[in-house]
């Protein structure tokens, strides 16, 4: 068999077997969509039915058909605080502002302590018993300190995900292979140029994970900070909704956070996979 003929079948062979890759990939895409779909359904459907049969009491558990009239009702004519959007934005922009700035401390901190032994040695202490309390407890605080309005939420936000972030740029600082350290330092590298072209693109991994975590717990601080006191917000919505007993209202509200923090949380795996393109699947896979 002439040579061309046997590099013509294994490039063709090559091409089948990347064909069959592709499109077993896109089949088991599309299975676990159709399988978190049937999901949702049977436990939509399942909580609908005991409602309507008072297997629950639908006074206390309510059901989907009520929050989703719950929902078009605040969409269509707004609620007692002004419109839907406006409480979106409010907890939105409160939660925004909070991993921002938490986000930038964390990162900031945990790179300068994983860079510089001595300060971690001498500021390690400090940081572990701020991270053993419960943070959450520190909202009444700041709603004294900053009042009712978006600060004392955009504190509470900072302090939860200053923790996460700096937890992980620090043990990325740490784990940067020590190799290139020394061979950067060999080429003639300062401590600056190794901060900027070694340590923190060999940390970017390790902050990117904090980063999916980090927000969550950010629209929680805004949220506990509006259910506290507040006058716009979804966690107001949520207080204004348990203190007349609408359950609904309630579920209605934790609805659109979640869609709210999936939203976030897509264009935050976007984002990742734009920058991290030079990794091989199975890396992406692992993780």
């Amino acid at each position: 068999m002439p040579p061309e003929t046997v590099t013509m079948d294994v490039a063709v062979s090559g091409t089948r077997r990347t064909e069959a890759r592709a499109r077993a990939a896109r089949n088991r895409r599309m299975l676990v969509l159709a399988s978190r779909i049937a999901v949702l359904v049977a436990v939509v459907g399942l909580w609908e039915w005991l409602a309507r049969t008072a297997v629950i009491d639908p006074f206390n558990f309510s059901m989907p058909s009520k929050i989703w009239e719950q929902i078009r009702t605040w969409v269509t004519d707004g609620t007692a605080q002004g419109s839907l959007w406006e409480q979106i934005w409010y907890t939105l922009y409160e939660a925004l502002l909070g991993w921002v700035i938490g986000v930038i401390a964390g990162v900031l901190l945990g790179i300068a302590l994983g860079r510089v032994r001595f300060a971690a040695d001498v500021l390690g202490p400090y940081i572990k018993v701020l991270n053993a309390l419960p943070r959450i407890v520190l909202a009444p605080i700041f709603l004294i300190w900053f009042g009712l309005g978006p600060a004392s939420k955009v504190a509470s936000a900072v302090v939860l995900v200053f923790f996460p972030v700096f937890f992980n740029a620090f043990q990325g600082a740490r784990e940067v292979d020590r190799n290139l350290v020394a061979n950067s330092r060999i080429l003639g590298a300062s401590n600056r140029q190794v901060t900027l072209q070694v340590v923190i693109p060999s940390a970017t991994s390790w902050i990117f994970t904090s980063l999916h975590v980090s927000f969550g717990f950010a629209l929680i601080g805004a949220i506990v900070g509006e259910y506290i006191g507040a006058t716009k917000g979804l966690g107001l919505l949520v207080a204004a909704s348990q203190g007349t007993f609408n359950a609904a209202g309630v579920y209605a509200a934790m609805v659109i956070l979640a869609v709210v923090a999936l939203l976030a949380e897509g264009l935050l795996t976007f984002l990742e996979k734009k920058l991290f393109r030079w990794k091989p699947a199975e890396a992406d896979t692992a993780r």
